[in-house]
């Protein structure tokens, strides 16, 4: 294969060539049956990040509580990108209560975050047939004890280096990008 074909063969796609759906289409498309809950993330772009990412994967419904802001935002959209009008999202003032409706609507809940008798996220296997939430916390303190008691489990991301945390929207992906290999038909 010659420079020019090589180069031609790698070329970037523009936009129209993505084949993107709408925001229209996205709504009426399948999901997966995944709900990604915020208890108390503090930042807009993290925030923003989280929609972003949820689309991509079709991610079923992000659930804000406490701290976490709302849409319409001009942070949020910064990082979202327009997935805040596409992604279907609910607020709660207490996480407790998201959960419980969860719970009482069949979702597993899974808090992300580093505790005694975790999940390796490596390790974790679904039910396809099984429909789950996730727990994303505050950027600092993480998930609250609280949350924490209240969910069916608690899931980990292996870490091999110096530091014992990564940022929430980097979590948020590896995590939602694990359920979506998972749980994606």
């Amino acid at each position: 294969m010659g420079r020019e074909t090589e180069m031609m063969y790698r070329r970037k796609l523009n936009v129209e060539e993505l084949n993107r759906i709408s925001v229209k289409e996205f709504r009426e498309a399948p999901k997966i049956p995944l709900v990604v809950v915020l208890d108390n993330v503090r930042s807009r772009h993290n925030i923003g990040s989280v929609f972003r990412t949820c689309d991509a994967f079709r991610v079923e419904e992000i659930i804000l509580c406490g701290i976490a802001a709302p849409p319409p935002d001009a942070e949020i959209h910064k990082t979202a990108l327009g997935a805040e009008d596409s992604v279907k999202w609910r607020y709660f003032a207490e996480p407790i209560s998201a959960i419980k409706e969860l719970k009482t609507n069949g979702y597993t809940v899974f808090s992300i975050e580093q505790t005694r008798n975790s999940l390796s996220l490596e390790t974790l296997t679904l039910d396809r047939r099984g429909r789950y939430a996730v727990i994303l916390g505050h950027e600092v303190h993480g998930v609250q004890q609280e949350v924490v008691d209240a969910s069916d489990n608690c899931i980990e991301i292996p870490q091999y280096g110096t530091k014992h945390s990564l940022n929430v929207s980097v979590t948020a992906g590896i995590v939602i990008w694990d359920f979506f290999k998972q749980l994606s038909e």
